[in-house]
């Protein structure tokens, strides 16, 4: 039997893959996601941000009492399952609430007046339909400030989300933004959307019926078609904002726009996140089709406090890896190149094998990336293995040449000319 990767899964692989396969096969290539997470690391670095990695699974009712009991998430795309001595456990559908757990349950916060700027790489999982760019198990980086109130502090977690899109080579982008209110604002806004589709309730679709109890507002992130007519008329949370949030809103378009930075208004726009008040924003793609959000975030005051924390606030967003490789490899601006070995070792005899292993040792230990034979082929193969491997130079080990001295090959020029082996590194042009 011949196993295969499960449903909406993928390995990522190394080398290169065949200009025949689909373009999501090309994605999954090694050296993309490492110049993608080199690239996101810098851009974390340039704002002062450090890494946190929490546990791939957690506790099911942190995701319950934090992402929020009526979401999709919850109700229909996490992993849930018990272990052997009988906890109940979900593997991680997003990254925040982990993030809050760990600040929480180490004391991270320290109480008022500490701003903590922290950034993961994650994998995570849930259970939906397949779809180009959207897996089982997906990939995001993440970013999440926390202890900072200030608009200013929204307006640097936008800055930096699109500092990262910009540094991998996305473009044509376009920044949303709105604001979901305060839990002191919403009531009056859930029970006029409640009212608005209410005489429609028959004819909406089957999840917005649900969310019309639960979670009205849900209702306006619906792609369904039978949704779109009752959604253009309903009631804008921007009509109901308190002042606290008016003013918080106003300060951060304000930030914006102080930093040059292109946005527009979308009073429709929600997250599908229960924790998310005040600023809401999104970064859509116009190279995708309805799944076009490459970035997405918000400020989610109140949420350290309902998993165990102090009641600190806190403003993020998350990116999807396959996403915004997808958007790369469309425009065939593709991420990063492969590394190739900046010199290959032709060896043919035992003794010029056994030199070839110590000179590989040398020139490693001096940062040079280095190949050479394994498998005893003759010198024509290891030359054809050199050039499809990209090396830029050949070193021959012959018997005939003085001891600790190689034939320098240049792949560009066809140059060749002895160098002893201490002269290599100097030599060779990185």
């Amino acid at each position: 039997m011949a196993f295969q990767a499960p449903r909406g899964t993928h390995d990522i692989l190394p080398g290169e893959a065949p200009a025949s396969q689909e373009p999501d096969q090309r994605l999954f290539r090694s050296y993309k996601w490492q110049a993608l997470e080199a690239t996101f690391r810098d851009v974390c670095a340039r704002f002062g941000a450090e890494e946190i990695r929490t546990p791939l699974f957690e506790a099911t009712d942190l995701f319950h009492r934090g992402v929020g009991e009526s979401t999709d998430i919850v109700t229909k795309e996490t992993y849930d399952f018990q272990d052997r001595g009988g906890d109940q456990l979900t593997l991680r559908p997003e990254g925040t609430a982990g993030v809050m757990r760990a600040i929480a349950q180490h004391g991270l916060a320290g109480g008022q007046g500490v701003l903590l700027r922290l950034y993961y790489v994650n994998s995570h999982f849930r259970y939906e339909r397949p779809q180009r760019g959207r897996y089982r198990q997906h990939h995001q980086v993440g970013v999440e400030y926390v202890g900072a109130e200030d608009p200013a502090a929204d307006v640097e977690v936008i800055a930096l989300g699109l500092t990262y899109l910009a540094a991998i080579g996305l473009s044509d982008l376009r920044l949303e933004l709105n604001s979901v209110g305060t839990p002191a604002c919403r009531p009056a806004h859930r029970a006029a959307l409640q009212d608005h589709f209410r005489p429609s309730l028959a004819r909406l679709s089957e999840d917005s019926q649900r969310r019309f109890e639960t979670n009205p507002l849900r209702i306006l992130d619906s792609k369904d078609p039978r949704d779109q007519e009752f959604i253009a008329g309903a009631p804008a949370m921007l009509d109901y904002l308190d002042d606290e949030a008016a003013d918080h809103f106003a300060r951060v378009r304000a930030g914006l726009d102080n930093l040059g930075l292109a946005y527009t208004v979308n009073p429709r726009l929600v997250r599908g996140l229960d924790y998310y008040q005040k600023t809401a924003f999104e970064v859509v793609s116009g190279a995708l089709g309805s799944q076009n959000v490459v970035l997405g975030g918000g400020r989610y005051d109140g949420l350290l406090e309902q998993v165990g924390g102090p009641a600190l606030p806190g403003v993020g967003w998350g990116s999807g890896i396959e996403r915004a490789l997808l958007i790369l490899e469309q425009g065939e601006a593709p991420l990063g190149a492969r590394h190739a070995p900046h010199i290959y070792l032709v060896a043919r005899e035992p003794a010029e094998r056994a030199a070839a292993q110590r000179l590989a040792a040398a020139l490693r230990a001096a940062g040079l990336r280095v190949d050479y034979d394994l498998q005893g082929r003759s010198q024509k193969a290891q030359l054809r293995g050199a050039n499809s491997a990209g090396c830029a130079w050949v070193a021959f080990l012959r018997d005939d040449l003085p001891p600790e001295v190689v034939q320098l090959k240049s792949m560009d020029s066809g140059e060749q000319r002895e160098v002893a082996w201490a002269d290599l590194p100097a030599t060779i042009s990185v």
